[in-house]
């Protein structure tokens, strides 16, 4: 083999290798979405392929099969040069196959691994050395174990010639358990028709053209057909000079284990079937959380914070005289489970509002059948538009991916809402303001009221009354009382108008960072078991793909 040639085969072996890598990774992922019996075939061909790699490529393993009578014993023999096997009556029963080996010595590592254990060497031959040819029971023994040899060995040698007779050539055990299912191994086969001095030279014609009929139709017409008798030795150089050459290219095995790793890919593929997009569609997303905001109250949550802001605003900025009355009424983010821990007030000497840290709230058994029918049905809309085009194996696992943690989802939506940061404080600072003015527009009532109350008693006991200035000709405990009180009921009102827009602003924040927290459940429990499971089919899909050989 020259240079150039010894380049290609390697190059060839590197890329075969990459496919069995290749096929493995697709094994691997496919596990659980492809039916059992087909991974197990995989990974039995990427096993075999690898074990077979391990070997010198030195070696090319040939195997004669036949059916009884079909005399490979005595070709086998002819072959050899020797009388390695007893033939015809004299051939006992065996479970095992013989080995024959061209070479200075047995590839014994190799026989151990094919598990032959009769085996001889014939010795350096021109241009055979390296071969391996093996003498297989036969295919139709009535004994099992003889039949299970055959096809173990079957799928592990590198090359096969199909021994047939005159009179059972177009046996349907060879042709429907064997040829027919290894077509697309046609570029590692030989049929041979051996016992030719048996026919007339027109009987072979019809015998020879009857089988090239037959085995076109079964879509082996790349199989060569050789004639062969192993009493006269016609056409038994031509097939020595056929192993010769396959001995001599050292391509058989790459070339069979490419074929096994063609059929095995092919087999995956249509397991794992075609492209389809590896992420879910946002349109089916956005109805998903929709419905779980829904399911976890957030609509509620957005009423209660507009109601709590709007009592808490008007409390804080309100007329003092009076607004201790919003302070009777129940809080509803306190009854959501939602409001601060007790002792935490929204007064002026006291710090805003911080994010809600609990871990219940008391939506979860608000919530209703409703919303859960329509989580479901969402749930059940995304899971089956995702798993559009897939393959049934590869649906039934997005679909189990997206109801993977539904029993948990409204405690995970409970627990999002709880810890959900509000930002109930945000916007606040100018309620201290109008606050601090008025408590100063209350305290110039108090001094007013108080002042005039003064004069009444000192005017009742005779005592004249407090020397008071007068401010814009009215005087001044007038001017506190009455001027405060109104001042302080106006402030009130316009504060009214502030509190309103802050409340407005503090329930859309709310609903915002529910829904946010409402989609990160959605992402973390539903979306991204369900991409994970199609990002897996995609790579199992490329990796198929990698193994598949290059036009």
């Amino acid at each position: 083999m020259n240079l150039g040639s010894e380049r290609r085969r390697r190059a060839a072996l590197t890329r075969l290798s990459e496919r069995i890598g290749a096929l493995s990774e697709a094994a691997a992922l496919s596990e659980g979405r492809v039916e059992d019996d087909v991974v197990d075939y995989v990974k039995g061909i990427t096993e075999r392929a690898d074990q077979r790699l391990a070997f010198s490529g030195d070696n090319t393993i040939v195997a004669l099969a036949g059916a009884t009578g079909s005399g490979k014993s005595s070709l086998f023999n002819a072959l050899a040069g020797a009388q390695l096997a007893r033939s015809g009556v004299q051939r006992p029963t065996t479970r095992r196959a013989m080995a024959a080996c061209w070479g200075p010595s047995n590839p014994d590592r190799l026989l151990d691994w094919l598990r032959v254990p009769v085996r001889t060497n014939v010795g350096p031959g021109k241009g055979l050395d390296g071969l391996v040819l093996l003498d297989l029971p036969d295919h139709d023994s009535t004994e099992r174990e003889n039949r299970l040899e055959v096809d173990r060995l079957v799928a592990l040698v590198d090359m096969l010639v199909w021994v047939v007779d005159p009179q059972k050539y177009a046996d349907a055990a060879l042709h429907e358990g064997y040829l027919r299912p290894m077509a697309d191994h046609a570029d590692v086969m030989v049929v041979v028709l051996n016992q030719a001095d048996r026919l007339t030279g027109p009987q072979l014609d019809q015998a020879t053209d009857d089988l090239r009929r037959l085995l076109d139709s079964e879509g082996l017409r790349e199989v060569p057909l050789l004639c062969t008798s192993a009493l006269t030795g016609a056409g038994v150089d031509e097939l020595l000079d056929r192993l010769t050459g396959t001995v001599r290219t050292k391509r058989a095995a790459s070339a069979r284990l490419g074929d096994d790793i063609t059929s095995a890919a092919a087999a995956l593929s249509e397991g794992i079937g075609g492209d389809v997009p590896a992420n879910v569609n946002p349109d089916r997303v956005k109805q998903l959380d929709a419905a779980l905001a829904r399911a976890a109250g957030v609509e509620r949550v957005g009423e209660a914070v507009l109601t709590s802001m709007s009592r808490r605003g008007r409390a804080a900025t309100g007329w003092p005289f009076v607004s201790w009355v919003q302070r009777l009424r129940p809080d509803p983010l306190r009854r959501l489970h939602l409001d601060l821990p007790a002792g935490r007030r929204n007064d002026l000497d006291e710090e805003p509002p911080g994010p809600t840290v609990i871990e219940r709230t008391s939506l979860q058994t608000a919530t209703g059948g409703v919303e859960q029918a329509r989580v479901g049905t969402a749930l059940r809309a995304l899971s089956d538009d995702s798993s559009r085009g897939l393959p049934q194996g590869w649906a039934d696992a997005v679909r189990a991916a997206s109801k993977a943690r539904s029993d948990q989802l409204q405690a995970e939506l409970d627990r999002a809402v709880a810890g959900a940061d509000l930002e109930l404080g945000k916007g606040q600072w100018w309620w201290r303001i109008v606050r601090l003015l008025q408590w100063l527009l209350m305290a110039a009532v108090i001094v007013g009221l108080g002042w005039l109350g003064i004069d009444l008693l000192l005017e009742h006991l005779g005592m004249g009354t407090i020397p008071a200035p007068g401010w814009w000709g009215i005087p001044a405990p007038v001017v506190l009382a009455g001027g405060g009180s109104i001042a302080g009921i106006v402030l009130g009102v316009l504060a009214r108008f502030g509190v309103a827009a802050g409340a407005r602003a503090a329930q859309r924040r709310a609903v915002d960072a529910l829904v946010d927290a409402v989609s990160e459940v959605s992402d973390r429990a539903v979306i991204d078991p369900i991409e994970a499971e199609l990002e897996r089919h995609r790579d199992a899909l490329v990796a198929v793909r990698r193994a598949a050989p290059k036009n």
